[in-house]
């Protein structure tokens, strides 16, 4: 999230250290939305044949190994950054840029993913309401408020995160009850929804890459690195983040894998079940608060992700990356990237068409690519740069361990819907041949993604 500073403050400018440990889990939290479980349900259980809960283990199991990836390069590197600043760092700025454009797509789509899920959601509450109306309320309505401030959600994010859990833990207990008197499975201790007859491991997979999606935000914590008391919290909030967040998920996923075993009872709405499972569990009144909280976490995202991206595409414009008169202005009146928010509010209206599995797919094609590199900058920075491979306990831990990371994030990689495959491919190039462009065939260095030193007002601090 982004905050504003006086154009004084910015020379010399660094980020207060204000966040401890909890502080920076509940951002990271946050971003990952947990009640998006319940969204992307119905589209793979279609695509797992049933164990949707299977593919949330295999992802986290992925997202662990990567973890424990960006704790060593947080702890190594310090400043706050992301994939493409460890890239640029261990390996070379040309390959960090271009993770960090692969990237770009996550940064871009993913307040359109937020828009589609309040599209899904409404469409279903006011089906009489034609969906491109809520689209365009919601895409006015966030932008708008972003454009007259980017202040800081630490507070409001934590309120609406436990709000989220409350409500999926009462769902859990509900759905306990049924259980017992024999809804869906009939049983509160099962592996059918972990495996069954028609269960394959290249399904499982499929189900994994889209599952990926709901990961997405831990990664994210890196980025207060500057603001956390101490900069050795971030390796623990790091595993923290993915440990808590997956442990929600596979808890939800499995009770709501148990209670709907087929997507029979979603009818038209597969793609996101939420509403269609708050009212067959407990009623209209439950499915009001279960949309609410979903919802309200989903808002929540929204406007950190639709503030974050204004936020890096004004630090590339600032830093010539991108034209620098677009995406580098700054609005005298507001003092908000004004440009950009439009901009990231237009593509957002995108999400009157798109399906989610597709949106999802996409993103997770930046995500993996950055997921991969960073187990890769671990080998880079530490088995090669320091030369720290030469005892066993070196090569587990920043060889083996990473190794692992990478050839896992690469198999998910390979298993991505075929559109994202193509569509981020073509993206790939265009960044590649933007780069030979800025550096004028590699003749000259590239500038960087982030700000090593402030270069704006607009700092990353809650």
């Amino acid at each position: 999230m982004t905050t504003t500073a006086p154009a004084s403050a910015t020379k010399g400018a660094s980020l207060r250290r204000s966040l401890g440990l909890w502080a920076i889990v509940g951002l990271g939290l946050g971003y990952m939305t947990p009640t998006v479980v319940f969204d992307t349900f119905g589209i793979v259980s279609d695509e797992t044949k049933g164990a949707v809960p299977a593919a949330y283990l295999v992802a986290l199991v992925v997202m662990l190994f990567t973890a424990v990836s960006y704790g060593k390069m947080a702890g190594a590197i310090p400043s706050a950054g992301s994939a493409y600043t460890y890239v640029r760092e261990s390996i070379h700025p040309n390959l960090g840029f271009m993770v960090g454009w692969t990237s770009l797509i996550d940064y871009v789509l993913l307040p359109m993913v937020n828009c589609l899920i309040i599209r899904l959601y409404l469409e279903q509450v006011f089906p009489a309401v034609p969906s491109w109306i809520w689209v365009v309320l919601y895409c006015a309505g966030v932008t708008t408020l972003i454009y007259f401030t980017m202040r800081g959600t630490s507070n409001v994010n934590m309120i609406l995160l436990v709000f989220a859990i409350v409500v999926m833990a009462v769902f859990v207990t509900m759905v306990v009850v049924q259980l017992a008197n024999g809804a869906g499975d009939g049983t509160v201790a099962s592996v059918k929804p972990f495996f069954h007859d028609g269960v394959t491991l290249g399904a499982v997979l499929t189900g994994a890459t889209v599952v990926c999606f709901s990961f997405i935000g831990f990664d994210a914590v890196t980025m207060y690195a500057e603001e956390a008391k101490t900069p050795r919290v971030m390796p623990r909030a790091i595993l923290l983040t993915v440990l808590i967040g997956g442990a929600i998920f596979l808890v939800a996923a499995y009770f709501a894998q148990l209670r709907f075993p087929t997507n029979a009872p979603f009818g038209e709405f597969t793609d996101d079940p939420l509403p269609q499972i708050g009212l067959i569990v407990g009623g209209p009144v439950f499915q009001a608060i279960f949309v609410s909280a979903g919802f309200a976490a989903t808002l929540a995202s929204g406007l950190a992700s639709h503030a974050s991206v204004s936020r890096m595409l004004l630090v590339m414009g600032r830093n010539n990356v991108l034209p620098h008169r677009f995406f580098g202005h700054i609005d005298g009146k507001t003092q908000t990237p004004t440009f950009n928010i439009i901009l990231v509010g237009v593509i957002s209206l995108l999400a009157a068409t798109f399906s989610l599995e597709l949106i999802s797919a996409f993103i997770n094609f930046g995500a993996l690519i950055a997921f991969t590199f960073v187990n890769i900058s671990v080998i880079a920075w530490f088995a090669i740069r320091q030369g720290r491979r030469h005892t066993a306990k070196d090569v587990l831990r920043f060889i083996v361990l990473p190794g692992i990371g990478m050839l896992l994030t690469g198999i998910l990689w390979v298993n991505l819907h075929a559109d994202a495959l193509i569509g981020g491919i073509i993206w790939a190039v265009i960044g590649f041949a933007y780069l030979l462009f800025l550096t004028r065939g590699f003749r000259r260095p590239v500038a960087a993604f982030d700000e090593n030193q402030p270069v704006t007002g607009f700092n990353k601090a809650v």
